[in-house]
């Protein structure tokens, strides 16, 4: 019966790898930023789950932070992760796990007055902490998965 179980699950690895596996998985970075030549995709999607990187308070093509501190970073990127979402025909509505990497705890109550603008409730699961030191001097990162819903 070992037997059977084993050359069974190599019989559905296979056929899953040579059925397009592969093919369900799409890697995306805004056309803006791809002239960066930075190590990573801004999103991967595999099957219906989109996996977005970590997003700052940087324009798109651009490599400076948007100047005034926590408020202004955080609406550019949250901005960013409407731009992302966009590609994939997705919203807001849509994420289901967010993950806030604050400079400063202290700025969590501010952080949350931009994020309620772009989230309601139901709210994502999400995690938060203080980072020491976020990309280029961010105030805040902000991380998603969303997933694709089923269309009738």
């Amino acid at each position: 019966m070992k037997f059977l179980n084993i050359t069974l699950f190599v019989a559905i690895a296979a056929f899953s790898m040579s059925s397009g596996f592969a093919s369900q998985i799409e890697h995306y970075t805004h056309p803006d930023n791809k002239v960066k030549g930075l190590p990573f995709s801004e999103a991967v999607r595999v099957g219906n789950t989109i996996y977005l990187a970590g997003q700052i308070g940087v324009a798109p093509g651009d490599s400076k932070l948007i100047p005034g501190g926590l408020v202004p970073e955080t609406e550019q990127t949250l901005k960013n992760i409407d731009t992302v979402l966009k590609h994939f025909s997705l919203t807001f509505k849509d994420i289901v796990k967010c993950q806030v990497m604050l400079a400063d705890i202290k700025e969590w109550p501010a952080f949350n007055i931009v994020y309620k603008k772009y989230f309601s409730a139901p709210y994502p699961a999400r995690s938060a902490f203080a980072s020491s030191g976020l990309a280029l001097g961010a105030r805040v990162e902000v991380e998603c998965i969303a997933v694709i819903p089923p269309r009738a």
